[in-house]
């Protein structure tokens, strides 16, 4: 790819993150929510038909978090791209997600396959105050409990 096509694509990249008045800025210069942004703009450059995301908000406040919640969200109705998100904030996984899947602990499987039937359009407040997400909430809630009390009873030694 010539540097003009790369210089376009990394431009539309921080655009989408709404970073593009940050392109010429030193990583050291930028706040953590805005180098998780551009790390998420590195990803989407590439221009991946999934995007993996391990624990990508974890070292950031509150705010920063549901700000990138949103980015998400909206990176994945804008681009069409599949986003796995691997989360142990079960209120970012419900909020997130069309589907969470519940892992047992070892060997790991899939324990549930919660679908999450809230509507696409999701607003931080009124989503996460809907009886919906309260009760998607608790069942994804409970099916951890249960894994971790199998697991308890696994390694008890008798």
């Amino acid at each position: 790819m010539g540097r003009a096509a790369r210089a376009a694509k990394v431009d539309a990249a921080l655009a989408t993150v709404g970073l593009a008045d940050s392109a010429d800025a030193h990583p050291w210069q930028l706040s953590g929510g805005m180098q998780q942004r551009v790390a998420i703009a590195r990803a989407v450059a590439y221009e991946p038909s999934v995007l993996l995301m391990d624990e990508p908000f974890a070292a950031v406040d509150a705010q920063t978090r549901a700000d990138l919640e949103d980015l998400v969200r909206h990176l994945w109705r804008q681009l069409g791209v599949t986003v796995l998100f691997v989360t142990h904030d079960i209120d970012e996984s419900v909020y997130l997600g069309q589907r969470v899947l519940v892992l047992s602990n070892r060997p790991t499987v899939i324990l549930e396959d919660v679908r999450i039937d809230l509507p696409d359009d999701r607003h931080q407040l009124e989503t996460r105050s809907s009886p919906q997400f309260a009760k998607l909430r608790r069942q994804v809630y409970e099916m951890i409990q249960l894994a971790k009390r199998a697991t308890a009873r696994n390694y008890c030694i008798r």
